[in-house]
């Protein structure tokens, strides 16, 4: 349970005050408005890549089931920010509550480095699928499917579930203003009174095997799939190959790019200004690109988007044909 720690003068901090978004006093409903419609493209456009993969046929594919996972933990991971941060620009009310704060960073990273297990898979399922072909349909069984993504949840769990209790347990005696538009470890352990090195290191190290190892990753498929596809006898293939693997190095760049900027630094505390800007893209920016890039620039999405509307038209036009006259 997180619990506020005691200060030495007997009472305890029971609140933080956000304050990442100076201009809230006198920007509120414009910034409210412009994250609003930003929040609401990226639920839909990652809850459609949902619906549309489990409701057409063609689509029951590991990569679309990889990808609609990711769309799924991509619209908890802004659900886990964008509301709190709407709250604060309609109503101008930038406290929050000890454990919702801790709450709210937990909630953040696990989502955060779940999305980054994630993309290893998805590189790995793209390895597989265009460089062992063969073995592609036997190792990517729907059991295994099920054991990688359950896997990626319990492994973002276990990375980030450690390091915030342990920094919640530290002791907080004030200031209680945190320079960031959301709870997040950075600017949480700055915070803190106690000697939080230790943690902050803990917290690094952890982050660093999160990144770096699905980087890895990413970086051992990708290169193995741009040595097969320049192999390939039909330019045809090769176009295609090329166009899928551009979609997914593209979201990996911006990924990683923000994240690394913001994570990889043994002080958690330095550069929180700057820390805001890049946590802003990977809140909200991201989150509403990934769906475009990621797959509704696929044929086959595109393809099965169309199937649908056509079938709503249809639907439509009976209903509106069987009304009484």
């Amino acid at each position: 349970m997180l619990m506020p720690e005691k200060t030495r003068n007997g009472t305890a901090i029971q609140e933080f005050i956000l304050e990442g978004f100076p201009a809230a006093q006198h920007l509120g409903m414009l910034l409210f408005l412009v994250h609003l419609l930003a929040y609401l493209a990226s639920l839909m456009g990652n809850m459609l890549i949902i619906v549309v993969t489990f409701e057409d046929h063609r689509l029951q594919m590991p990569m679309y089931f990889f990808l609609s996972s990711f769309s799924f933990v991509e619209c908890c991971f802004i659900t886990s920010v964008i509301p709190q941060l709407l709250a604060i620009f309609l109503s101008g009310r930038q406290k929050i509550s000890f454990v919702a704060c801790f709450t709210q960073a937990f909630v953040f990273l696990f989502w955060g480095a779940t999305d980054f297990f994630l993309l290893a898979v998805l590189s790995l399922d793209r390895y597989l699928a265009i460089c062992k072909p063969l073995r592609y349909p036997t190792i990517m069984s729907p059991r295994m499917c099920f054991v990688l993504v359950t896997g990626c949840l319990v492994l973002g769990f276990l990375f980030m579930a450690i390091p915030v209790v342990m920094l919640s347990q530290s002791f907080y005696c004030g200031p209680n203003v945190i320079p960031h538009f959301f709870c997040d470890f950075g600017p949480l352990a700055s915070l803190s009174c106690s000697e939080t090195r230790s943690i902050e290191m803990l917290f690094f190290n952890l982050a660093l095997i999160v990144l770096f190892t699905t980087l890895l990753i990413a970086i051992f498929a990708y290169s193995n799939i741009v040595a097969t596809i320049v192999r390939l006898p039909s330019a045809r293939e090769r176009q295609r190959a090329f166009s899928t693997c551009s979609s997914h190095l593209l979201v990996l760049s911006l990924m990683y790019g923000s994240c690394v900027f913001i994570y990889m630094k043994p002080e958690q505390s330095s550069r929180l200004d700057t820390n805001r800007e890049a946590a802003l893209v990977n809140t909200v920016v991201t989150p509403l690109l990934n769906p475009v890039i990621y797959t509704l620039r696929n044929k086959q999405v595109h393809q099965a988007l169309r199937d649908a509307l056509s079938r709503v038209k249809l639907h439509t036009y009976h209903r509106k044909n069987a009304l009484p006259h």
